[in-house]
């Protein structure tokens, strides 16, 4: 049994968490069963029978009747089965009605049927009669009679029909039809029809046992997975049934499924429950492994040569074949093909978002070019001169920079889905942390649901981490400014005669500007990495093919930030008495001279622009 509603995989149901799904079906007015269509597997109707018998248990302690809507049975059968229930007529006399069954077909749902019939639960024929369908599949829906019309196909304007036209809708169709059909030939547009009125035909029927029945009751519907499997258009019956019933009053169960794909973010999921037979044990995790091979073979990979973490994510089942032809790609360039097989973090960030390298370029670009221009206009004439100070300075600064972009970055990290966090007191930690997303916006990942208190709690912890940063790059900032300021005594002993600028404590200085990393720009790069960049930015590139509009709207968003961030420093700054009003400090986010409170160091008072220029280099420091 698996939960098929998680982001990524289904994920398996343990023994001790199936009381609660039993739970979710009482709590349901209508349970649907999909069968396989295709290759129909017997399996299907020993876990249809197990099910109903449950379900039937527990309807009864809760005074409940239950009801059993099949579609294998054509709705003009429904007197017939009246008749077998009444014990009018037995099983072999109903076995005539079902001569176009395949010969096997009656054995594997007669234990169902005797079960039904023994137990007083009302048997409901919910399929379409033969002789429509075949009139369908030949000459379409105009094919039938009007009152033939009138009676199985959806009127005008019902929305029946837009659903199935789409690109969408065929591909749904073409998963359930023979091989042998061409996809966007005329049979199979006669296919989409037939399957019109067969959903359309189900979905009547089940609204009237709903609406005339007893309004505490339970409907089983058995049918065809293609028929309830939910759709990205709403094309299934429960999604027809929800437009007159709260889709929570629905449950789809899919019965030993084949295959299963992989669920992402905003995607709806094919199914609430995928169920397997005894006789078909399935281990957790063994989706899209087919694709998986495909991708390797494509990409002449053996799985030995991938990093140590995307190969447990393959055991796992937790890499995806997109991951993986995103890792493949990567590759392709030599530098990021370095990075992403030296460094773990490179990889988990650039497997979350392969921009994230441009993101970094744009910042770093923003960050140096606006330094230096602040270090020449502050320095003047004395900035080649001082060249070792401006040097300083923006490095100084663009360390910290990266950290903006690196600590809020969207990651996929595939060791921590593994990690049970069990083990040593370091371990539950790394357990914890692995736990959160990098940022409050990221998107669901294969593997991990992130609720709203993991969201907050990694706005809070990254706003420690970059705190964490600010705290000991302002500390080595002023260190390496007492360095250069001695090693210019020592070069120049005539500088020792001027006087000496005003310092603020550096610890008092570290904490504030820490406290503006953690706090503000924790929370500025929290929002354009994760909402501007990873939310809207994937989604223009997704749905537009727009990446140079999204990378424009990046570049335009630091810009601003830069510019927002710099303003609020400023009256950070003066407010806490880091720095005096005579001059602006400097940009948190853009490095400035020595003499010049940094965002990074924040160390001295800022004295008039004619005392600067009127003392040298080193009575400044």
């Amino acid at each position: 049994m698996y939960d098929a509603t998680v982001i990524g995989e289904p994920q398996a149901v343990g023994k001790d968490a199936r009381g609660r799904v039993w739970e979710k079906l009482m709590a349901a007015r209508v349970v649907y069963l999909g069968e396989a269509e295709l290759v129909p597997d017997r399996d299907d109707r020993v876990l249809e029978l197990e099910i109903v018998r449950k379900l039937a248990a527990r309807c009864a302690d809760a005074g409940r009747s239950l009801s059993l809507s099949l579609e294998a049975f054509p709705c003009d059968l429904q007197e017939q089965l009246n008749q077998f229930m009444d014990g009018r007529i037995d099983g072999n006399n109903l076995k005539l009605y079902t001569s176009h069954w395949a010969p096997e077909r009656w054995q594997e749902y007669e234990p169902l049927l005797n079960y039904c019939r023994d137990n007083g639960i009302k048997l409901i024929a919910c399929g379409t009669p033969l002789e429509v369908v075949r009139t369908v599949q030949a000459e379409g829906i105009n094919g039938l009679s009007k009152e033939s019309r009138k009676l199985y196909a959806p009127p005008a304007g019902s929305g029946f029909i837009s659903g199935f036209t789409s690109i969408s809708g065929r591909s749904l169709i073409d998963k359930t039809s023979s091989s042998k059909v061409s996809p966007f030939g005329p049979t199979s547009y006669l296919s989409a029809q037939a399957r019109v009125v067969d959903d359309y035909t189900m979905s009547k029927i089940i609204m009237k046992e709903i609406t005339t029945g007893d309004p505490s009751g339970m409907l089983v519907v058995v049918t065809g997975a293609s028929h309830v499997m939910y759709g990205s258009r709403g094309i299934g019956v429960p999604a027809r049934i929800s437009k007159k019933m709260q889709k929570k009053k629905q449950v789809v169960i899919l019965l030993d499924p084949e295959r299963q794909g992989i669920r992402k973010e905003g995607e709806i999921p094919v199914a609430d429950i995928l169920w397997y037979s005894a006789a078909k044990p399935c281990s957790r995790n063994c989706f899209d492994r087919a694709e998986i091979a495909r991708v390797m073979n494509a990409a002449g990979r053996r799985r030995e040569a991938l990093p140590q973490d995307i190969q447990k994510g393959i055991d796992l089942g937790v890499v995806s074949p997109e991951i993986l032809q995103n890792f493949f790609d990567l590759e392709k360039y030599p530098v990021v093909d370095e990075l992403i097989h030296r460094f773990q973090g490179f990889r988990e960030r650039l497997l979350a978002d392969p921009k994230f390298l441009n993101r970094l370029a744009i910042e770093e670009g923003i960050s140096i070019t606006t330094a230096v221009i602040a270090q020449y206009e502050k320095r003047k004439g004395r900035f080649f001169e001082e060249i070792d100070y401006v040097l300083t300075d923006t490095i100084r600064g663009s360390v910290v920079d990266f950290f903006t972009v690196w600590l809020p970055a969207p990651t996929i990290s595939l060791l921590s889905i593994g990690d049970n966090g069990s083990g040593e007191s370091l371990e539950l930690v790394r357990g914890l942390l692995g736990s959160l997303p990098d940022n409050a916006f990221q998107k669901g990942i294969v593997g991990q649901n992130w609720d709203i208190n993991q969201r907050v709690a990694s706005v809070l912890m990254g706003g420690l981490k970059l705190a964490g940063v600010g705290y000991v790059s302002s500390i080595g900032a002023e260190v390496s400014s007492d360095v250069l300021n001695a090693a210019r005594r020592v070069l120049r002993p005539s500088a020792t005669m001027e006087t000496e600028r005003a310092r603020v404590p550096i610890w008092k200085s570290a904490a504030v500007y820490s406290g503006f990393l953690g706090t503000s720009a924790n929370l500025r790069y929290q929002v354009i990495a994760g909402l501007v960049e990873h939310r809207l930015g994937e989604y223009l590139v997704s749905y537009y093919n727009q990446p140079l509009l999204a990378n424009v709207l990046s570049f335009v968003a630091r810009i601003i930030n830069s510019y927002f961030g710099t303003q609020q420093w400023i009256d950070l700054a003066r407010s806490t008495g880091i720095q005096t009003s005579e001059e602006d400090p400097p940009s948190p986010d853009i490095p400035s001279s020595p003499e010049i409170p940094l965002l990074e160091c924040g160390t001295a008072e800022l004295t008039s622009a004619d005392d600067a220029n009127s003392k040298s280099t080193d009575q400044i420091q």
